[in-house]
């Protein structure tokens, strides 16, 4: 896996036609950028790596249509995004039955759901209520599926949980690109 810290960033210009379209009206805004490209383009390639792992995991789930501003991405201390909801993804997540709210919730959470099934890279969607204002989501990738077996649940709870281990981008592509009943 290559060094995340020698990579160059991106360019907008450089993604695929697919790629731009998924991010097209969710980046505008980041951090104060006017528009998709230039929010884009001042992003880290760890926080672009980590962005494209989400996403396509997301998409190949069909809930990145849920996604709507993202409000800020980390590929290194763990890969996530924040974002505002375009649609009832609480409602969504609760009616799938590879998503489960057991042990989702963390204590300065108000709720979420964990990705059943999956070993490896599984999703873990977090959100704030806050008291004036819109619902906050926040989705990140567990390394180890809490869900997933019960060699990765305890991995997971002695790693991620206990340890506080925050496994990178680079750690995370080879599972993101692995298909969910292959794990």
């Amino acid at each position: 896996m290559p060094d995340s810290e020698a990579l160059e960033p991106l360019k907008w210009a450089e993604l695929a036609e697919e790629e731009r379209q998924r991010y097209q009206g969710k980046l505008s805004g980041l951090w104060g950028h006017e528009g998709d490209h230039a929010a884009y383009d001042s992003l880290t390639r760890d926080k672009q790596e980590a962005m494209a792992l989400i996403s396509g995991r997301l998409a190949g789930v069909d809930l990145w249509r849920f996604v709507g501003k993202i409000v800020n991405v980390y590929g290194r201390g763990g890969v996530g995004l924040y974002f505002g909801s375009v649609a009832d993804l609480e409602g969504e997540l609760n009616g799938r039955p590879e998503f489960t709210r057991t042990f989702a919730r963390h204590r300065d959470n108000s709720g979420g759901f964990i990705e059943k099934g999956r070993k490896r890279a599984s999703f873990h969607f977090l959100y704030i209520d806050p008291e004036n204002g819109e619902r906050e989501w926040h989705v990140h990738l567990d390394l180890y599926g809490p869900y997933g077996s019960l060699l990765t649940t305890a991995q997971h709870l002695y790693y991620e949980r206990w340890s506080k281990f925050r496994p990178d981008w680079t750690m995370m592509k080879p599972w993101c690109q692995v298909e969910p009943d292959g794990n």
